[in-house]
């Protein structure tokens, strides 16, 4: 027997058919905004560098563990892949390499929040790498991953509190630049290709209220995919637009650059603001 009190309607924020319904779609968006807001501010973190690069690559010995175990009757195709993924392994040793020396040197920067946190979409490969490199420097390390229908699960280094997974790629995306103050990109295929002209595109079109630094790392990869010069010299860009990023290959040279434009354009004196305050894409948000 049905009362008065059972036919209350439910409150709509309390109403998973309504929550996952079309008409509650903005809804969903706006949590993929909040709610990784509502954490960066609670753990602290003012802003960020990201890592791009494959998820496919191995560290060295990982790679080199797969090749000593090939069955001697292995095709020649996958023994050919095999080998070059212990080639490509030195750009997962290199990214974790990089990350490392930055989340070191960060910590050292007097600050009342956490500056330059090493930042990745949260997979296998480079991600993993970068987000291993600053775990071993003893720095928090964020992961943005993304739900798929062929499961991308979030590595193992990531700091628990900062492990995130959206739903929609352009939330994510939109996390990946809202508190970068560099990119790292290593190696990678489409969707780290994506990613770099993405930022790029925005820079040269003065879409970025902030300096982003981008390093692109590995030039014998990225110069046998992309002749950026080649572009230049036809006219698809501008001769300055060769100065948006900067062509590196080795994580010193890569650490050796951020640090002193992160310091220049973020720590220096020409800086908005004081080492330490709360960066102004949060503190737009902050009462």
């Amino acid at each position: 027997m049905s009362t008065e009190h059972d036919k209350i309607a439910p409150l709509a924020y309390e109403n998973p058919q309504f929550l996952n319904s079309p008409d509650g779609r903005i809804l969903r968006m706006m949590a993929e905004y909040v709610e990784p807001l509502a954490r960066f501010r609670r753990e602290q973190i003012q802003d960020t560098v990201v890592f791009f690069g494959s998820a496919r690559f191995l560290s060295l010995a990982d790679a080199n563990n797969a090749v000593q175990n090939l069955p001697a009757e292995t095709e020649d195709g996958k023994r050919k892949l095999a080998l070059a993924s212990v080639d490509m392994a030195r750009y997962y040793e290199d990214a974790r390499r990089m990350a490392f020396l930055l989340s070191e040197w960060a910590a050292t920067i007097p600050a009342r929040r956490r500056r330059f946190v090493v930042t990745t979409g949260g997979g296998p490969g480079i991600m993993e790498a970068a987000n291993r490199g600053a775990r071993e420097a003893g720095a928090k390390t964020i992961g943005l991953n993304i739900r798929l229908p062929f499961e991308q699960y979030p590595n193992p280094y990531i700091t628990p509190a900062l492990n995130f997974e959206f739903h929609y790629f352009f939330m994510r995306k939109f996390w990946f630049a809202y508190l970068a103050k560099a990119l790292v990109i290593f190696p990678g295929g489409f969707g780290t290709l994506d990613e770099l002209f993405e930022i790029l595109t925005l820079a040269q079109t003065q879409k970025l209220a902030k300096k982003i630094l981008v390093v692109i790392y590995g030039r014998e990869y990225w110069d046998r995919l992309i002749n950026f010069q080649a572009m230049s010299d036809a006219g698809a860009i501008a001769p300055v637009d060769l100065d948006l990023f900067k062509m590196v290959d080795t994580p010193e040279e890569g650490f050796e650059y951020l640090k002193d434009g992160l310091t220049k354009h973020h720590l220096g004196p020409d800086r908005p603001r004081h080492v330490g305050e709360v960066s102004p894409e949060i503190a737009k948000t902050n009462p």
